[in-house]
């Protein structure tokens, strides 16, 4: 019956995708092509006219939009027009637009789009509309929208053909902009505070700045493997030796890693690098830019999100580490003074290492494990050790761990940052600590990058750097569970 009811279905919408056609056909014979049109001059859009109705009353309007309604009663029809900010109704009758214009109006589709020119007005009912006086066809639906009132649920496909989402999902479009808003925001803010927005290459020779693999490619012309960048950091660090003081970058990196509701192979990082500061410049830095973005874009420092609700008006909390695992896993890794006692450490609380790993990399496996999920208010986790941290000071109290921090909210990563490293003699030997890591099986481990070991030669003053994920901070500041919700073309298995 199933079976059945599918093949119904499918010989209808081909009939309706046949009709569609005709119809096309029909107004290009009678040379009222809708594709010749070029322009259209809108002078108003849906949310513009309700929220400033009583200006705007009685005065003409041109709208323009994707007819999502349509109700055809005899001498005159309504129907809703969507354009970029929501929704408004139009009323056309025969006598406003005349007689042959109004016979074409209904043979329009859902899906269409048009323009529609007339006086703002307010029906009996009290729904503010336009009053058409002209009605334009100006591109024709050759396919059909989802169901109205079931809408486009199916995720993959909402995913896949982000274009009917959003046309059929307000809420989604609401989302997108917020982002371009978020965005918009975050410049503000850097340029107000005297940084200098720049751009550096994508494909690299040497991927280097973070923990992950690369995507790899040839260069034809040049015959070289390049490779697509993963982070943004030593072209911007050397911008720093340069002498461009300050300096930040959006956009978007790639890593070879898996998909899920927090992961995505190319994501948008904003990285920024400050001479004359430290990693606690860089947490002032990053309450002040948060609260700024919140203010900015939401009107308000609380974020809800999911069951939570993030506080961003309170100073954000601080803690090293190793007082985090202490805290949350009841070990303190002060009494671990052999990489052996930290693997027989990990065997006890069943957390999986390798046997590359030392004293350091167990910490942050007790971290993972035991600390995370707890930070849901905006945390600080500062002072790493030195063996996952190859581009940082270390500590000149503690050369095991290096001044740096990981920003966390509702229990993710949210930003990164260190006093960088400018000293070029400890900074080979940890890329040669880092290439001995590579032979013994580690791809995220970086390779040493001989230009950027040239300019840290040349001089590179104190630095204070953070990188942000700038989708995670979109998903928080949306409410967006997965972070292919805040992408607008997230990476999806081809389908043939």
């Amino acid at each position: 019956m199933a079976e059945n009811n599918n093949t119904t279905q499918e010989k209808d919408l081909n009939q309706i995708l046949k009709v569609r056609r005709e119809k096309l056909a029909a107004l290009q014979e009678a040379g009222k092509d809708p594709f010749r049109h070029v322009k259209y001059d809108v002078t108003a859009h849906s949310a513009d006219i309700r929220e400033q109705f009583d200006e705007m009353e009685g005065q003409t309007v041109s709208i323009a939009g994707r007819v999502m309604f349509k109700r055809v009663m005899g001498k005159a029809s309504f129907c809703n027009v969507q354009d970029l900010k929501g929704s408004i109704q139009a009323y056309v009758a025969r006598d406003s637009i005349g007689e042959e214009p109004y016979a074409d109006f209904k043979k329009f589709d859902v899906g269409d789009i048009v323009g529609i020119r007339g006086e703002v007005f307010k029906t009996k009912t009290g729904e503010i509309s336009v009053h058409a006086a002209e009605v334009v066809l100006l591109s024709k639906s050759l396919q059909v929208l989802p169901e109205k009132y079931h809408g486009l649920t199916n995720t993959d496909l909402r995913y896949r053909q982000r274009y009917v989402d959003l046309i059929m999902n307000q809420e989604v479009k609401e989302t997108f902009v917020k982002r371009s808003k978020i965005i918009s925001a975050i410049r503000r803010y850097l340029d107000g505070q005297g940084f200098m927005e720049v751009e550096t290459p994508m494909l690299v020779a040497n991927a280097g700045g973070a923990a992950a693999r690369p995507f790899e490619t040839h260069y034809n012309a040049l015959d070289e493997d390049v490779k697509l960048r993963i982070s943004l950091e030593l072209y911007l660090k050397r911008l720093i030796v340069g002498g461009m003081e300050r300096v930040y970058e959006i956009g978007r990196v790639f890593r070879n890693e898996g998909v899920d509701t927090r992961h995505n192979p190319e994501f948008t990082l904003m990285e920024l690098y400050q001479a004359y500061t430290d990693y606690h410049g860089m947490m002032d830095l990053s309450e002040n830019l948060y609260r700024y973005v919140a203010k900015e874009v939401l009107g308000s420092l609380k974020l809800p999100y999911g069951e939570h609700e993030l506080d961003l008006e309170k100073p954000f909390a601080r803690i090293t580490m190793l007082d985090a695992v202490k805290q949350y896993a009841g070990v303190d890794f002060n009494e671990i003074h052999s990489d052996e006692e930290a693997k027989a450490l990990a065997k006890e609380h069943h957390i999986e290492f390798e046997g590359r790993h030392k004293k350091g990399d167990i910490l942050s496996l007790f971290f993972e494990e035991y600390v995370e999920e707890h930070l849901i208010q905006p945390t600080f986790v500062m002072d790493h050790p030195v063996e996952i941290s190859p581009l940082t000071k270390k500590k000149p109290e503690n050369p095991d761990y290096v001044e740096r921090f990981e920003l966390f909210m509702n229990g993710w990563e949210m930003a990164n940052a260190y006093s960088e490293l400018n000293d070029p003699i400890d900074q080979r030997e940890r890329f040669q600590a880092q290439e001995a890591l590579l032979s013994q099986g580690d791809e995220e481990a970086n390779t040493t990058d001989e230009d950027f070991m040239n300019a840290l030669e040349i001089g590179m003053p104190p630095t204070g750097g953070i990188g942000f994920g700038i989708d995670r901070m979109v998903m928080l500041m949306t409410n967006s569970m997965a972070i292919r919700d805040v992408l607008l073309f997230p990476t999806m298995r081809t389908v043939d």
